[in-house]
């Protein structure tokens, strides 16, 4: 008999952005003669971005159940506009005007844990009415939004469920978040907030999270099995030969206002004053929604005529930009609460083969994974040897010998990574 399980996904094509596509690839790697699989998702949602060529990825031989929610953002949307946009995408700005301040007040003191949280409701009275769903033998909940956690919370307390295994996985660390920080939270929404965390991790049979050091965060709060699971890779990894064309080195992603390396921008409007010929083959493309602070900075280093503003790509495309990139930028905010934060991005940045040039806090889990994988350099934001480096690559692009490393890296494999997820549920 096949095991009954059941995924609750708020992020499902066409949805754009990393969020979607761990559990579409998970989906597509569990064996479909072991599982019976259903996936939960919203009825019309207002995804920030969309991107429909992940529709042709959606395994076949699935139940997708649409639960209707009303969200927030379209009525707000009515109202400010443009502004609501940028919120949705993650766009904060340091010094937000009275109305970003406003909105944000009210995202972070009104909508607990998250903007999300009116789905809840609803898709608890489905799934208490669905027969398919009183057979189920698991529930997967996946967050951010973390409201979807509060699901699977509701369902283990009902007693039509109590032999349900439950299991939340964590795309990302829920109170310490980084932008839990700009949503200035009263005292009264933070204390919910920890005593919500605390609930489900302490409510749930099983705990996936992303990166040892949400692990290790975790493991303080709660007694509950906690099991690593990465986000991967789905592609043939990329020839290592050097691609044609100028050397472009790229970044693929949104780039958030505190994501803002200016000594990169500098060390490489250095190497363009100092070196006739890197400024002839230079060129900066940023693909993805990118701060308006990123391209001010750009622009005061410089760097203007060089940059090349894809704007957001499909994630076909963004592959191809990875593949064809002579050198690939790996960005995340200079701050304590990131270290745990592995962007879904790095792994694919890994299968293309292309040197990687990182830049982050100390200690934080990419720069393991980009020295374990021999994939390029990681750098705080001081970046101490960055202008160098850069052009040590360059010398070897121009001897036609910028090529990508051979290192094994298929534990990053979607495939590889599933076979974890079916240990996590079968025992």
């Amino acid at each position: 008999m096949k095991h009954q399980l059941f995924i609750v996904a708020f992020y499902w094509p066409p949805a754009g952005g990393p969020g979607v596509q761990r559990w579409l690839k998970f989906i597509k790697y569990l064996p479909k003669d072991q599982f019976e699989i259903t996936v939960v998702i919203p009825q019309n949602p207002d995804y920030a971005s969309t991107d429909h060529s992940l529709l042709k990825d959606i395994p076949e031989g699935i139940t997708t159940i649409e639960v209707p929610l009303k969200e927030p953002s379209r009525w707000i949307k009515k109202l400010f506009k443009r502004k609501t946009k940028k919120l949705q995408r993650g766009f904060i700005d340091k010094t937000p005007g009275l109305l970003e301040q406003a909105l944000l007040w009210i995202r972070g003191n009104y909508f607990i844990p998250d903007a999300r949280v009116s789905w809840v409701k609803n898709v608890v009275e489905e799934l208490e009415s669905s027969t398919a769903f009183a057979k189920a033998d698991t529930l997967i909940t996946s967050g951010p939004p973390h409201s979807v956690h509060l699901i699977g919370k509701r369902l283990k307390v009902t007693s039509a469920f109590k032999n349900l295994k439950w299991i939340a996985d964590f795309r990302d660390p829920w109170t310490t978040i980084g932008y839990h920080k700009s949503l200035r939270l009263t005292k009264k929404a933070t204390a919910k907030h920890i005593k919500l965390e605390s609930e489900i991790l302490t409510s749930a049979d099983q705990i996936i999270v992303t990166s040892p050091s949400t692990k290790s965060e975790f493991q303080t709060k709660t007694s509950k099995p906690i099991t690593v699971i990465t986000n991967g890779y789905d592609l043939e990894p990329n020839q290592i030969e050097q691609p044609e064309g100028n050397f472009t080195i790229s970044h693929i992603g949104t780039l958030l206002a505190d994501r803002n390396p200016l000594v990169l921008w500098k060390a490489l409007a250095d190497l363009t004053k100092e070196h006739a010929d890197f400024k002839s083959d230079f060129e900066l493309i940023l693909a993805g929604n990118v701060s308006s602070e990123i391209i001010d900075s750009i622009g005061e280093a410089g760097l203007k005529p060089f940059l090349n503003l894809e704007g957001y790509v499909s994630h076909d495309r963004a592959v191809d930009l990875m593949n064809n990139a002579q050198m690939l930028l790996l960005i995340e905010i200079d701050a304590p609460e990131t270290k745990a934060i592995i962007p879904g991005k790095t792994f694919e940045y890994l299968a293309s083969r292309r040197p990687i040039i990182a830049i982050g806090p100390d200690g934080s889990e990419i720069k393991h994974i980009i020295q374990d994988s021999n994939a390029g350099n990681y750098y705080d934001y001081q970046g101490n040897g960055l202008k160098e480096y850069i052009l040590e690559n360059y010398r070897r692009f121009k001897n036609h010998q910028l090529n990508g490393n051979p290192t094994d890296i298929s534990n990053y494999h979607r495939k590889q990574l599933t076979q974890q997820l079916v240990n996590t549920i079968v025992n």
